[in-house]
């Protein structure tokens, strides 16, 4: 049955002083084994790098737009990856200022402990929005001061080679895209000239303008046509009507006034179902005209007391001219047609080339598709390779986001963590502690019933009364000088705890 708490303190003090004896020896012996585990615990010595990271550079905000700073992301765990690589471990490990002449012919045994040992140690902490800090532990103070030494300087050198292999395998991978589509865009323009010169038809707007002309063109000789053989069909229609002789005889006037009559008759004729502007009334108009001209000149000529001759048969003028119109009309008209048939195979073969244009068409718009989209990618190259160019060159020469030393290794002049003064402390509040500590343990673990209450609590048994422990006056006297002597041996054990203690703070022992 477990005790209760009440019952607890008295019951303690109880068994501390039946078991003085048992009580003390835990006191020594717990004491006295921290205080010789301070002498033994290993003591460790930190060194620190503080590291900057400059990124306001006055050179970001000159270079904004035209070059590319090598950005730093995630500092601490960045650093710590970084340094943890095989690469700068071996260099540590095999460095002779740090662990002698004998660093460089290490066993590959050794060399995979030395690295174990070192990546165990070292440790990186953020310090702030653009500080952290580089360390390392060891038990040597010279040794943490010279593994964080290094450790910092190979992080510097470490991150600007990375920087300028970045920036420089950036510019080789741009201008090896920009040869590239120089090739390529060489290529297309060669393939591009090859078709032009294979192919020249011209393009498709130039064929339609072409083919339009062409057509406006027939269109004015069919209709230059259709007028050319109206006027002849007029003429033909005149001719037909004019008698190809005249009769000489009486007078020449009465001659000319038939004829005369018989056209004005004809062209009132033509005048009921045409304007004034048609051809055939112009030609009609200009050729009464002209009788009318011929008719007054014969009058002149003849004498009226003149006899007439016998009639003669001669040519009609009139009837020569209008022949000679006809053979004229039907020349242009023959002319014309030669012309629209000239049109008409034209526009055939204008027809046959735009069948050709539309045919090359898709090969074409491939090829100047090609040419564009490489031309494009290749200027926006040209200028991505000048920004890698200059960013390069940044980076050579140390400018945009950089780390720099803030704070270089200071050597350890003091030992971090648990320190012996703290072990002798603890040593006498622990061996203190550890007789009461003992006597709870055991009572909360006890089978037997020390108090009334845990026979009424847990068996539900009234007591009626208890019996207090009577002891003779022998036994206070025996027990006031075991009680006298545990305490004297007790004062011992502390005094010498306390000179051992002090002669190792002092370096005594």
């Amino acid at each position: 049955m477990a005790l209760p708490l009440s019952q607890l303190p008295a019951e303690v003090v109880r068994e501390i002083r039946s078991r003085k004896w048992l009580a003390f020896l835990l006191f020594a012996g717990v004491s006295f084994l921290v205080l010789a585990a301070g002498f033994v615990w290993p003591y460790k010595y930190q060194s620190e790098v503080v590291i900057y990271v400059d990124n306001s550079n006055i050179i970001g905000p000159l270079m904004e737009g035209s070059a590319v700073t090598t950005e730093i992301s995630e500092r601490t765990s960045a650093a710590r990856e970084m340094l943890w690589t095989r690469a700068v471990m071996q260099r540590v490990a095999q460095d002779t200022s740090i662990f002698g002449e004998q660093a460089v012919r290490l066993s590959p045994e050794a060399l995979e402990q030395r690295v174990a040992v070192l990546r165990k140690n070292l440790y990186v902490q953020p310090r702030g929005d653009n500080f952290f800090s580089i360390g390392y532990s060891a038990g040597s103070p010279l040794l943490a001061f010279k593994v964080a030494q290094r450790l910092g300087q190979l992080f510097i050198e470490e991150s600007s080679d990375r920087k300028k292999a970045e920036s420089r395998s950036a510019y080789d991978f741009i201008d090896k895209q920009v040869k590239s589509y120089e090739q390529q865009l060489a290529e297309v323009e060669g393939k591009l000239k090859q078709f032009l010169s294979q192919n020249v038809d011209g393009t498709e707007q130039e064929a339609n303008a072409r083919m339009a002309d062409l057509r406006g063109k027939l269109e004015l000789a069919q209709l230059q046509k259709a007028e050319e053989a109206t006027r002849a069909k007029s003429l033909k229609d005149q001719l037909e009507g004019i008698s190809q002789t005249l009769r000489q005889g009486g007078t020449s006037a009465s001659a000319f006034q038939e004829r005369i009559s018989t056209m004005e008759a004809q062209l009132d004729k033509l005048r009921l179902q045409y304007h004034d502007s048609y051809p055939d009334i112009v030609i009609l108009r200009e050729q009464l005209a002209e009788l009318k001209k011929q008719r007054d000149r014969a009058i002149e000529r003849n004498d009226p007391d003149a006899q007439t001759t016998n009639g003669e048969n001669i040519v009609n003028p009139l009837y020569q001219e209008i022949k000679g119109s006809l053979a004229r009309a039907r020349a242009d008209m023959e002319t014309t047609e030669t012309r629209i048939q000239s049109l008409k195979q034209l526009i055939a073969g204008q027809k046959d080339r735009m069948q050709r244009i539309q045919a090359n068409k898709a090969e074409y718009s491939d090829l100047t598709r090609d040419m564009e989209v490489n031309k494009e990618i290749y200027n926006d190259l040209l200028k991505r390779r000048e920004k890698a160019r200059v960013s390069m060159h940044l980076d050579v020469e140390g400018q945009g986001l950089n780390y720099r030393i803030n704070e270089t290794a200071q050597y350890p002049l003091a030992p971090t963590g648990a320190r012996f003064p703290m072990f002798a402390l603890a040593g006498l509040l622990l061996g203190m502690l550890a007789p009461f500590g003992a006597a709870v343990g055991m009572l909360q673990v006890d089978p037997r019933i020390r108090a009334r209450q845990q026979l009424e609590d847990g068996l539900g048994l009234p007591v009626l009364v208890t019996v207090p422990r009577v002891r003779t006056p022998f036994e206070k006297r025996r027990e006031r000088r075991l009680t006298l002597l545990v305490v004297m041996f007790a004062i011992a054990a502390v005094a010498a705890y306390i000179a051992v203690a002090v002669a190792n703070v002092l370096g005594v022992l």
